[in-house]
């Protein structure tokens, strides 16, 4: 299998960077696998779990956040408002980002802070489950 560069700029840190033979991400419509020779693509990224097949064939996950992946040229980039290994996920503070975020969904708000608050949940949700405290069935 052919192998293509991968770069995972998070806000705080470059969270990957190397050869691997394919990714799994979430992007906004459903997941989306990109292997070494991909067309040129732009797409945008949900929050969620990405995959990565390295080279000696073993898969790496991590949690994401919202962000935009381009692939030129066997070279994907990756721009995310966060990425977490599972055991750099804080369970006790995921819990309570979730409990804050659904306490303030039941309350009145303004559209924009809606959509806060949903941002909060999904992304505390998606801690939870990456962390292994929480995972979708059949999973």
């Amino acid at each position: 299998m052919k192998l293509f560069s991968l770069k995972i700029l998070a806000s705080d840190r470059v969270f990957y960077e190397g050869k691997c033979k394919m990714i799994i991400v979430p992007a906004m419509d459903g997941q989306l696998g990109i292997m070494a020779n991909h067309g040129d693509l732009v797409a945008a990224l949900d929050v969620g779990e990405i995959r990565i097949q390295k080279e000696d064939d073993t898969w790496e996950r991590a949690l994401i956040g919202t962000g935009i992946m381009q692939d030129i040229n066997n070279r994907v980039t990756i721009l995310t408002e966060f990425a977490e290994h599972p055991e750099e996920i804080d369970v006790k503070r995921a819990s309570e980002a979730r409990e804050r975020a659904e306490e303030q969904l039941r309350q009145k708000q303004s559209i924009q802070e809606y959509h806060q608050s949903k941002a909060a949940l999904a992304r505390a949700i998606a801690r939870l489950k990456e962390s292994g405290r929480e995972h979708p069935t059949g999973y």
